[in-house]
């Protein structure tokens, strides 16, 4: 079975998805703690032919919680209005506008408070309209030692729900050893997305904004083919 393992994304760009879609099952830590800027609770969109940041703003809390600890902010009520008026204005003359823009919509008036479950809605919202079937798989329901850390606790967690291969993005090629991974049975690959250029508004592609660009430039088919745009390594 092909795993991969990934912190939870807001709206990612369509790297994150290619890689949901080249598993088995997709683990996705809970109980991590919180970065600030990453990208758990923003990304980017194209704003006046440039690339610019949306935010769900999250309330101020102990910067050593996790993620699953963290909680939107109770000024979203009304900044939702603004986001999504704001990605309505912005993608109105695109294509693919009248299908994708009630999806967007649904997902920035979930009523979720817990930033875990916010985001995770997100990404299921976005998966089932792209019809990939792969398994989520939410880490702290997984039975291992927590306080491991990097790939001791990645190979925990591949060992734990029956792994063969573990798949994770290009960058982790200074951080995981094959050879580790191979001692403890299992198969390491590393993929990096292929360059994915599209017809925006802008005269220059903006590349890797979030999905939520690519799907209203892009037929859904399209996006479809995006999905198998990477190479394995």
């Amino acid at each position: 079975m092909k795993v991969a393992i990934m912190q939870p994304y807001l709206l990612p760009y369509i790297g994150y998805f290619q890689l949901i879609n080249a598993v088995d099952a997709f683990v996705i830590y809970d109980n991590i703690e919180f970065t600030k800027k990453g990208w758990i609770n923003r990304n980017r969109i194209l704003v006046n032919d440039k690339d610019d940041y949306f935010t769900v703003p999250i309330k101020k809390d102990s910067d050593y919680l996790n993620i699953n600890e963290r909680s939107i902010a109770e000024s979203y009520i009304k900044d939702k209005t603004k986001i999504i008026g704001k990605i309505s204005a912005l993608y109105k003359k695109s294509p693919q506008y009248n299908l994708v823009f009630p999806v967007i919509e649904n997902i920035f008036n979930c009523t979720e408070s817990n930033l875990f479950d916010f985001v995770f809605y997100s990404l299921n919202s976005i998966t089932s309209f792209l019809e990939i079937n792969t398994k989520f798989i939410v880490s702290s329901t997984i039975n291992i030692d927590h306080s491991l850390k990097s790939q001791d606790k990645v190979i925990a967690i591949c060992k734990a729900v029956n792994a063969t291969d573990y798949i994770n993005p290009i960058g982790g090629t200074e951080l995981y050893s094959k050879e580790l991974f191979g001692n403890n049975g299992l198969q390491l690959y590393f993929v990096k997305s292929n360059p994915i250029e599209y017809k925006q508004f802008a005269q220059q592609f903006v590349p890797w904004l979030s999905i939520i660009d690519v799907l209203f430039f892009n037929p859904k088919e399209k996006v479809q083919a995006f999905l198998n745009e990477y190479t394995t390594i």
